[in-house]
């Protein structure tokens, strides 16, 4: 199955149509309803990790950042509250400060 980006789209931040038309380049652009372009920032979530990836540069975190903020934004929840759940996850679990890999869990699932 071909990605976003290879069928020839993507989703992009608001700007970036507005960029490309100063910049002299030509582009097309569609408005997607909040169901289908879920579906486009889920594919930009792969995407922006696979950038971070490879580059390891910060900036591609922001971008990360960026695409889960709306992506939590189209599945109801407000920053707010993916900020209270993370919070509230590190509380119970911990935070990830003491660089610790675990071998051999006897029950992987409920360990994360």
């Amino acid at each position: 199955m071909k990605s976003s980006a290879e069928s020839g789209h993507k989703a992009v931040r608001d700007r970036i149509p507005e960029i490309l038309r100063d910049s002299g380049k030509k582009c097309a652009v569609k408005e997607f309803s909040d169901p289908d372009f879920l579906v486009e920032l889920e594919n930009k979530l792969e995407e922006e990790l696979a950038e971070y990836l490879e580059s390891k540069e910060v900036e591609e975190l922001a971008d990360l950042l960026e695409v889960i903020y709306r992506i939590t934004e189209l599945r109801g929840f407000s920053k707010e509250a993916l900020e209270s759940l993370r919070l509230k996850k590190r509380q119970k679990r911990g935070g990830f400060e003491k660089n610790l890999v675990l071998f051999n869990p006897s029950d992987e699932k409920d360990l994360y």
